[in-house]
């Protein structure tokens, strides 16, 4: 991998439209978008419209409600809905911000029909990669069948002492006294469920079955913890090889050239900590979740709609092997699902 096809310093910290304050809902609405959602400031580029300006806002929605007002179990994945109808929803205005949506929307329309919304409380990228990989796959993942990876717990945590600062998840209640048997028991879960899905026969009835699964908020909540150790195992192997000298993927450069993430040490106190907490992931650490579930990630991202970044796939160079996943994001920080794929596009 080389510099040239990587998004560059700039484009990659955080990657999210620069915030600007916010402007009261009132002002928001009359001009067609939303309230900005708070948040703690980030490095990125600034979209078009927001250089000039324009703060074309939106909120995001923390929770996905049921219909019925609460009767039913949320769901972290909101049913379909035909995508040009849900940007038309969203997106009303005229500002350049609203007309850079909408171009988008009507690009990524050319290829899907619908979408879902995914829950927005920074676990979304988890969230809308693994519903995403395990409602699609017919069969379970190589990587998930190695016997090695039960061990895997214990044998870090007990070479690398600072792994014991793990924050688990909300869902956990901060117990960490048992930290090898928690993180056991969800790459066990992970493992188990992925592979009941893999059985299923067809498509529909994984997606069923998939949607069902991520209403069960205990188990979900266990799978980001399993795929985040896997990005830490992950981060400490390329870690290791860059101090000996060996070849790694650029995107690790980047990873350990940051202030906050100088060492796995730092990334995990810094930043996988803070996963579903106080933020999600970064754009470089996008690349890092796709090395941990062996999947390509390509991503739609709206607000850099007629750049070379509007379609960014993580890593930029996968192995052939590797099955694909779509998202869809408007700000680079809270990601949706693209369903569907066209007729045309897919003979």
């Amino acid at each position: 991998m080389n510099r040239e096809t990587m998004p560059q310093p700039g484009a990659w910290p955080g990657a999210s439209c620069a915030e600007t304050p916010a402007r009261d809902a009132g002002a928001a609405a009359r001009e067609g978008g939303k309230p900005a959602a708070s948040g703690q400031p980030r490095l990125a580029t600034r979209c078009p419209a927001e250089q000039e300006g324009e703060t074309d806002k939106k909120v995001f929605c923390l929770l996905v409600h049921p219909p019925n007002g609460g009767n039913e179990p949320r769901l972290s994945v909101a049913p379909e809905m035909d995508i040009m109808d849900y940007c038309k929803k969203e997106w009303r205005g005229n500002t350049q911000k609203a007309t850079c949506m909408k171009k988008g929307y009507e690009e990524v329309s050319q290829k899907f029909t619908s979408i879902r919304r995914v829950r927005g409380d920074n676990y979304c990228a988890l969230r809308a990669t693994l519903f995403q990989a395990m409602s699609q796959l017919a069969e379970l993942p190589r990587w998930l069948q190695d016997p090695e990876l039960m061990l895997l717990p214990e044998k870090l945590i007990n070479r690398y002492n600072w792994i014991k600062q793990w924050k688990l998840g909300l869902k956990f209640d901060g117990k960490s006294e048992d930290l090898v048997d928690r993180i056991k028991e969800s790459l066990t879960l992970l493992r188990k469920k992925w592979a009941g899905l893999a059985e299923m026969r067809t498509s529909e009835a994984r997606q069923r079955a998939c949607d069902e699964l991520f209403t069960n908020e205990e188990e979900e909540y266990s799978f980001y913890e399993a795929v985040k150790f896997l990005m830490l195992n992950r981060a400490i192997e390329l870690y290791d090889d860059k101090e000996k000298g060996k070849e790694v993927p650029f995107f690790s450069v980047l990873l350990f050239a940051r202030d906050t993430s100088n060492d796995p040490g730092q990334l995990l106190r810094n930043h996988l900590n803070q996963v579903g907490h106080t933020g999600g992931l970064e754009q470089v650490e996008m690349f890092l979740l796709a090395y941990a579930v062996h999947h390509t990630i390509q991503v739609y991202r709206l607000s850099k709609y007629n750049t070379e970044e509007f379609i960014t796939v993580y890593p930029t160079d996968p192995p052939k092997d590797w099955p694909v996943v779509t998202l869809i994001t408007e700000d680079d920080r809270h990601y949706n699902v693209p369903v569907r794929v066209c007729e045309e596009t897919s003979l």
